[in-house]
C-alpha cells in the first residue's frame, strides 16, 4: 500500500488569508485541488461554504453576498473560467469586489487534452474582460498572493483573479 502524501500547507495559507480579510462566504464548484480548501471552509463555523453547478452561479452568489454585507470568495478550476465570462459583466460594471482562486489545468504535465485551450488561455482571456490576474507558482508565497488580491478586490471593488500553477497540484500520472 502506497503511504498518503503529506497535505499541502498552502490551501491552509488561503484558508487563513479568508480568515484574516473577513471572508464569510465561499462559492465553489467541486476540485481536487480545492479538496483541503473547501474542507477547511465547511468546516468553519463563520463560514458559509456553497457547492455550485456551474462558476457562474457564483458571480451572483458573491454579488449578492457584498450587496448583503459579506466578503467571498469563488473557487474553481482554470476550465470553469470559460464558464464564467458573460457573468463577469456584473461586478465588472457594478465596481463589485470579486476574488477567485483558480487551479490551473492544461499546464504542466498535463494529461487531458480537453483542459488544454482553456488552461493556455485563462489569464489572456481575464485580462481582457478587465480582470486583475495574479499568478502563483511556489507553494511558499501564495498566502502573500492571496492576501494581496484581496486586498486589490475588497479595497478597490475590482475582480481578482489568483491563478494557482498546476504544478503546486502535481503531476498526475494516469499511465499506471
Amino acid at each position: 500500500m502506497k503511504p498518503e502524501p503529506n497535505p499541502r500547507v498552502w490551501p491552509g495559507d488561503i484558508y487563513q488569508t479568508f480568515k484574516a480579510v473577513g471572508v464569510k462566504q465561499v462559492a465553489y464548484v467541486p476540485d481536487a485541488g480545492h479538496t483541503q480548501l473547501i474542507s477547511n471552509c465547511q468546516s468553519d463555523p463563520e463560514m458559509v461554504a456553497v457547492s455550485l453547478t456551474t462558476e457562474e452561479e457564483g458571480i451572483a452568489l458573491l454579488a449578492g453576498a457584498w450587496l448583503g454585507g459579506q466578503r467571498g470568495a469563488l473557487l474553481m478550476q482554470s476550465s470553469g473560467v470559460g464558464n464564467c465570462i458573460n457573468m463577469l459583466s456584473v461586478p465588472l460594471h457594478c465596481r463589485m469586489p470579486l476574488l477567485m482562486i483558480v487551479t490551473m489545468r492544461g499546464e504542466w504535465g498535463e494529461f487531458n487534452p480537453w483542459q488544454l485551450p482553456m488552461g493556455q488561455n485563462t489569464e489572456k482571456v481575464l485580462e481582457a474582460m478587465g480582470v486583475y490576474v495574479q499568478r502563483a507558482t511556489h507553494p511558499d508565497e501564495i498566502g502573500q498572493i492571496v492576501n494581496a488580491g484581496a486586498q486589490l478586490a475588497f479595497n478597490s471593488n475590482c475582480v481578482v483573479a489568483v491563478l494557482l500553477s498546476q504544478r503546486l497540484l502535481g503531476f498526475k500520472d494516469w499511465s499506471k
